[in-house]
């Protein structure tokens, strides 16, 4: 399970604005290009542990401010669906 972890982690730091913008359509999630990079410099400031409470807590909520709460909501709901 950890080998499972550790890929899906090292794709979530690695992701591209267009990898993120064709996952949002994919999984009906409303993101603009701007707000696509935003969340990807968000994203490699720090490497974070999706498996991690704390760590994936304070993404979903930087995710709110440059996005909204519907959004974060989401993108949580689509990170619940990875860990499983």
């Amino acid at each position: 399970m950890k080998i499972f972890q550790q890929i899906v982690n090292h794709k979530i730091n690695h992701l591209t604005i267009k990898e993120l913008l064709k996952y949002s359509k994919e999984y009906n999630i409303s993101l603009v290009e701007a707000q696509a990079q935003h969340l990807i410099s968000i994203i490699k400031e720090k490497p974070i542990d999706i498996y991690n409470e704390k760590e994936r807590h304070e993404l979903i909520k930087k995710i709110a401010r440059v996005t909204n709460v519907q959004t974060a909501k989401k993108v949580q709901q689509l990170l619940q669906e990875l860990m499983k």
